[in-house]
């Protein structure tokens, strides 16, 4: 019996030693400056990215230095800043990328080398002692697993290198505060950049212009930043709508670099310009000065901060193209006027708004009233429809009938192809005979589920439908080169038909494969695009009489272009006006209904040269839905497109999510906002809704605000010896591969102040492992019991001993509590203030020296949620 005290004893032993080390984790203080923190946020942390002890060998040197994304899942960095001073350091940017140019230690990234191996994204840029930024609430520079980015890249402008005569080690470099909680923004950069500016000896002012078209999704600048060298006097950013200059931000870039709140008003969209204009002076110079890398060269660079919707992210876009003469003869007078900087006002603007209390940094910059923006809207893809295969042929036509139901018009197993028409474009396979299957399919457009079927036995080739307010279908085949009114009760009735079955013409009673019908449901007057072969608009009467026609349209009339394949009708009741998508010569041209006089022509690059079909939906001044189709001559993407009617300008564009278009051949839009897109080659049809890209979030400018307990501080100390970047790069990598027993570890990293609930979890765990061994107890008992012969008890390697090994290196693993320090609120601040950001690193106090043999750059991925 003398086994069952000795396991009691262990057990007891095993939970006593459990609890002191809990008791000693909460309450451990760790004095070393070059260690961790970990509180009990399991969000938020906090990653230094420091030179390691650089000396550079000359003036305007750019040394760069890789560090990992600390964390293997998706991160967000909320705010940025900066541990340098101008001293020492002309300029600092902050890269991110998938695959940096060098990973085992700082490399000279000014030569032929560069930064990335593969595409760079700029995320931070700082000069001139600029103060710290935050970016606004639920905004982030998202990095890590799915955002391309792996590793930050630092690069650091060593300019005039007379501060390290001393031979002194350079450390400067930047906190990034993160968070692993998604950001419903991501946010990016975007550089006007000038390449090819020169400054003339004397000459009073030079200006550098740059424009580019905007060509993607919404962005929202709350932000922006200048950067020249000596001789720029001001810097300007505008955005360009409909001709009307709008300021995102104008600054004097010998004040501090820092990013500045942008003007709250301003978003940018498809279609808008943006522009940005560096004005310089030669004066006092005496030989040519060129954009470049040295602080003799000069730069002309505006970035702006923005944010966009999550699904639709761009990190980093930029512009280099020089803007136009004619462009810029318009751009606002405050431009051209240079913004003089005394020394006592850059002493000001460094100092302003300086905080009192125990945060790490100061709030420096002016912040903008909350502020609420207007809300815009993006088409995206519903994937769940239709929730049931439809078992669709070649999609040729859409339409709505009285009821807002999706019709869809389909040619079943019947297919257009090469052999399809002679010549004289006439069928050539009769013999197949009609489609067997329904032509016609009434959808219920919420789910996709059929509710009537039609038209069997009736097409050869159909192509466009629509319908009239008695909910009688009006169609063309271009087989039969024939419009016909079809009932839509399921009797599969002609109702009427123009034109002669299967004989093309020209004529008022022929047509050649004719495309398609929109109807006046107010006069009842049928348009006909005819066609394939024919190059004319007809006009019949509600009885099909013949009426009118007309061709192509132009302003100019002198050039008028005829039609090439009018493909499209779609008839804009509130305007008394019918567009035709003249697919071929990729433009959109509207005409009077009445009396088919020429109004406006539509024709944008983004159309590729082919416009396939068009609706309408009178939602504003009018919007035109349009989708585009494949172009020899002109690749362009095929999507769809929103066009504002008024302006002509495209509002938005879409595509499907996973596929691709590949003959968007028809577009629908029902009364709720949903737009439906019918694919000939991939016999399918797309079901697309809008979706709030903008969420009233509230533009904070660049407003400091402390971020929430912070749950992990990484300092990097680095010894002032660059034979010790080996050792750095080797903890990084044993931090990322130790990071799932990290995880198993974070019971033990709360604080010490435990609340009732953090109370009963250690209680609830330890009746849970202590199961297994009254279970191994009692079955002690019994073998003890069973030998009553014997003195001893022998216990078996897998027994108590083994669980308890077991259990206790799961426990307990082999966490260094040296590698933590106290908790964020109420701390020495000694993570934050060690290297001043006014002055050089000559100034850091003798506690930031650190003794270890182990310098270390290292973090603790944040704790994935258990949900």
């Amino acid at each position: 019996m003398m086994g069952v005290p000795a396991s009691c004893v262990v057990v007891l032993t095993f939970i006593l030693y459990s609890h002191s080390l809990k008791i000693q984790s909460t309450l451990h203080v760790s004095k070393r400056t070059n260690q961790q923190q970990i509180i009990a946020n399991p969000y938020n942390f906090s990653v230094d990215l420091r030179m390691p002890g650089v000396i550079p060998t000359g003036s305007d040197t750019y040394l760069c230095m890789a560090f990992p994304v600390p964390t293997r899942q998706d991160a967000y960095i909320v705010d940025f800043i900066p541990l340098a001073s101008m001293d020492t350091v002309h300029h600092m940017l902050l890269f991110g990328c998938q695959t940096p140019v060098s990973t085992n230690s700082f490399w000279d990234c000014g030569s032929v080398q560069g930064t990335c191996e593969d595409e760079a994204a700029i995320m931070y840029a700082w000069a001139r002692n600029a103060p710290p930024t935050k970016l606004p609430k639920d905004v982030g520079f998202k990095v890590g697993r799915s955002s391309g980015m792996s590793y930050f890249v630092l690069q650091i402008h060593y300019g005039d290198i007379s501060a390290f005569k001393d031979h002194h080690r350079d450390c400067s470099g930047l906190t990034l505060r993160m968070t692993s909680r998604p950001q419903p923004f991501i946010a990016g950069i975007y550089l006007l950049m000038s390449v090819d500016t020169v400054i003339l000896p004397g000459q009073r002012v030079t200006d550098a212009d740059v424009a580019c078209d905007y060509t993607s999704y919404p962005i929202y600048p709350f932000a922006f930043r200048t950067h020249t060298h000596r001789l720029g006097k001001v810097v300007s950013g505008y955005r360009i709508r409909d001709g009307k200059w709008t300021l995102i931000g104008r600054q004097s870039p010998q004040l501090p670099q820092a990013f500045y709140p942008a003007n709250k008003q301003v978003t940018v969209k498809y279609g808008d310009t943006l522009a940005a204009r560096c004005v310089f002076t030669g004066e006092g110079k005496t030989s040519k000065t060129y954009i470049g890398g040295t602080s003799d060269d000069e730069m002309c660079n505006f970035y702006i901060m923005y944010y966009m919707e999550s699904r639709h992210a761009i990190p980093y876009m930029n512009c280099m193209e020089m803007g136009s003469e004619e462009l810029f003869q318009h751009i606002p007078p405050e431009a051209n006027v240079p913004i003089n900087v005394s020394p006592s006002h850059m002493n000001s603007v460094m100092h302003l708004g300086q905080s009192t209390d125990d945060r790490d940094y100061a709030v420096v910059l002016d912040t903008n009233k909350l502020e609420t923006v207007d809300q815009d809207y993006h088409f995206e893809q519903v994937s769940a429809w239709p929730q049931s295969s439809l078992q669709l042929g070649q999609v040729s036509g859409l339409a709505l009938d009285s009821d807002s139901n999706l019709v869809i018009f389909h040619r079943g197993d019947h297919h257009w192809g090469a052999d399809s028409f002679n010549n004289q474009a006439r069928y050539q396979q009769r013999s197949l005979g009609p489609i067997q299957q329904s032509a016609i399919l009434v959808v219920d457009p919420s789910k996709g589920s059929i509710l009537k079927a039609s038209g069997r036995n009736m097409f050869f080739l159909p192509h466009g439908i629509t319908a009239d307010k008695e909910n009688n279908y009006w169609v063309t085949d271009v087989a039969l080169h024939q419009v016909l009114k079809v009932s839509s009760d399921g009797k599969d009735k002609t109702l009427m038909a123009l034109g002669e079955a299967f004989i093309p013409g020209s004529d008022n009673n022929h047509f050649c494969q004719p495309t398609d019908v929109a109807v006046d449901t107010e006069s009842g007057n049928i348009f006909v695009s005819d066609g394939y072969c024919n190059a004319r608009i007809i006009k019949f009467s509600a009885d099909g009489k013949y009426l009118s026609e007309w061709g192509a349209g132009s302003s100019d009339r002198r050039r008028r272009i005829p039609f090439h394949i009018p493909h499209s009708l779609v008839l804009l009741p509130d305007k008394k006006e019918i567009c035709v998508a003249d697919r071929e010569n990729g433009r959109i041209q509207c005409f009077i209904a009445e009396t088919g006089e020429f109004v406006k022509e539509i024709k944008k690059d983004e159309f590729g040269g082919e416009v396939f079909a068009i609706s309408y939906s009178p939602t504003g001044d009018g919007l035109i839905f349009a989708v585009n189709g494949e172009s020899l001559s002109r690749p362009v993407p095929i999507r769809g497109f929103v066009i504002d009617y008024s302006t002509k300008d495209i509002l938005d564009t879409f595509s499907p999510n996973k596929k691709e278009f590949k003959m968007p051949h028809d577009i629908a839009e029902t009364r709720d906002g949903s737009v439906f897109v019918g694919d000939a080659s991939s016999k399918s049809v797309y079901k697309f809704t809008t979706e709030k890209l903008h969420h009233s979030v509230k533009k904070a400018g660049i407003e400091v605000q402390e971020l929430e307990e912070m749950d992990a501080v990484v300092q990097t100390k680095v010894k002032q010896d660059t034979s010790k970047t080996a050792a750095i790069q080797e903890k990084q990598t044993v931090v990322q591969k130790t990071q799932p027993q990290l995880e198993a570890d974070k019971e033990r990293k709360s604080p010490a102040k435990l609340n009732k609930g953090e109370r009963v979890l250690p209680v609830i765990i330890t009746t849970l492992l202590l199961i297994p061994l009254v279970a191994v107890i009692s079955i002690g008992v019994f073998i003890s019991w069973r030998k009553k012969n014997q003195h001893e008890v022998k216990s078996e390697p897998s027994s108590v001993r083994g669980i308890l090994g077991k259990i206790r290196g799961k426990a307990v693993g082999s966490l260094n509590l040296g590698n933590f320090f106290p908790s964020h609120k109420g701390y020495s601040r000694q993570g934050f203030d060690q290297l001043s950001t006014e002055g050089s690193d000559q100034e850091r106090n003798d506690e930031d020296s650190s003794d270890s043999e182990n310098e270390e750059y290292s973090a603790l991925p944040p704790p994935q949620s258990s949900s």
